[in-house]
């Protein structure tokens, strides 16, 4: 499942680089938990939480249902 959640970051990339950010997969847990860490400047910005769940969660979810949430470390 890993191979598949890094597909679907590989196509939101472009839009977090056009800001000057990226996102970095960390790992899938067995149960279905996504971990990420948001960096450049996708890591300090103040809509950086809205980013991970209504972008990147959201997007994730669509492709693989049987991700259950997305989160920062």
């Amino acid at each position: 499942m890993k191979e598949r959640v890094e597909e679907v970051l590989n196509l939101l990339r472009p839009s977090l680089q056009a800001d000057g950010g990226d996102v970095e997969l960390i790992d899938v847990t067995d149960d279905g938990v996504v971990q990420v860490k948001l960096t450049g400047a996708c890591g300090g910005c103040p809509f950086a939480v809205m980013t991970l769940k209504e972008g990147i969660e959201r997007a994730i979810k669509e492709e693989l249902p049987e991700v259950k949430e997305v989160v920062a470390l």
